[in-house]
């Protein structure tokens, strides 16, 4: 997949200066110092943005060969930034209580390993042996990242590419997107600001993480990328779980240690529905009716736990097929219009992945580093899905 690169001294603006953006920016400011490149960020203290709320794990343990190329790639950058990355690689731990599921993380095993990943398959008594403290009576297997798989600082990982963008000439502009204008051709043709500013460039990319779906369409464009509530609980117990890994239960309880005896979890929420652009506040009876009592279940010291603090992000959750939209939207007459949204909960440890491909694909009208045509959002007019099958 190939396209015409950015022409020489062409000005592009980036929507949303989060993890994905500013990688996008610093990286092009790299590759093409002669353009001449703009973030508009609404929230410069990124308060409410989800590169600083979320809980900035890393795994290979993904459906799609791409994905698991762009966290081997992450997991690269994050080793190489050391201290400031604060990359903790003690793994993913996906457990299967079922036939069926533990079928699924066989299958899933091979296409992981065969995509470079290390990943371990463990019975129950290889789990009980490694982790005395997790309760595997009703398991039937586990797997396992050996390496490269973990957590680590995302505000750091934010942070060193929005420097690296600013060093590099990137200017930040502090306003929020209302509306994206379009021309007669249907090309976006500009910007309406909250402030009453109207900018323009030759070249537009949406990253505007959740919000992204809502801004294209006040353009009549169709992003299927909606908000969706996920809450964070950090808790303390006498338990200490030595060498916790990242544990996904098959209850859909997750957890991983956060500093001596303390460890935070998450789940799916208690309204299947999952409604969209719920408030930012964190779900009330969450912790309370499913995840205590899931994580009394699987780890019996946890039953003396206590709650301390909760809070809530946004995933920009694509409904399509739950991954990335990369690349231009041609096929709704909006070329100039580039896409970094819809990562449904895996964008943070894509960022450095994304910003690369998305500044070679400007920079050079192609991707050079990693391939990621898969991701381009030509796959929601051909109706032909690229499922991700983990999503947390």
């Amino acid at each position: 997949m190939r396209g015409q690169p950015a022409a020489t001294g062409a000005s592009v603006l980036i929507l949303g200066g989060g993890a994905i953006g500013s990688a996008v920016a610093a990286q092009l400011a790299a590759l093409r110092p002669d353009l001449h490149l703009q973030v508009l960020e609404r929230d410069p203290g990124y308060q409410l943005a989800s590169s600083s709320r979320s809980a900035a794990s890393i795994r290979q343990q993904f459906s799609t060969p791409l994905n698991i190329a762009l966290s081997l790639h992450g997991l690269a950058v994050l080793r190489e930034l050391g201290p400031e990355a604060a990359l903790v690689e003690r793994g993913y731990l996906y457990l299967a209580n079922s036939e069926a599921g533990a079928q699924g993380l066989a299958e899933l095993h091979r296409l992981q390993t065969q995509a470079g990943a290390e990943i371990e398959l463990l019975a129950p008594a290889a789990l009980r042996q490694r982790w005395p403290w997790l309760a595997t009576d009703d398991l039937q297997l586990g797997a396992w990242g050996r390496r490269g798989e973990g957590w680590f600082d995302g505000w750091g990982l934010l942070q060193h590419y929005r420097r690296q963008a600013l060093a590099r000439g990137v200017r930040y502009l502090a306003d929020e997107a209302l509306a994206l204008e379009r021309d007669a051709q249907g090309a976006l043709m500009g910007v309406r600001c909250r402030s009453g500013t109207r900018l323009q460039a030759d070249l537009y990319v949406l990253a505007c993480g959740a919000w992204s779906g809502a801004l294209a369409a006040s353009a009549g464009l169709q992003v299927p990328v909606e908000a969706k509530r996920r809450s964070v609980y950090a808790f303390h117990t006498p338990e200490a779980a030595r060498d916790c890994p990242l544990v996904i239960d098959p209850s859909g309880l997750w957890f991983r240690p956060e500093g001596e005896g303390q460890f935070i979890c998450g789940g799916p929420p208690l309204d299947p529905a999952d409604p969209s652009n719920l408030p930012l506040d964190p779900e009330p009876d969450l912790f309370e009716e499913r995840l205590w009592p899931a994580l009394a279940a699987r780890v019996p010291g946890f039953e003396q736990l206590r709650q301390q603090r909760a809070w809530a992000g946004y995933y920009e959750m694509n409904s399509f097929d739950h991954n990335g939209l990369i690349g231009p939207l041609e096929d709704q007459g909006c070329a100039n219009l580039l896409l970094a949204c819809g990562f449904s909960g895996h964008g943070l440890q894509h960022a450095p992945g994304v910003g690369r491909g998305l500044a070679e694909w400007i920079a050079h009208g192609e991707y050079r580093s990693l391939d990621l045509s898969p991701l381009s959002p030509r796959r929601l007019a051909l109706g032909q899905p690229y499922l991700e099958r983990n999503v947390i």
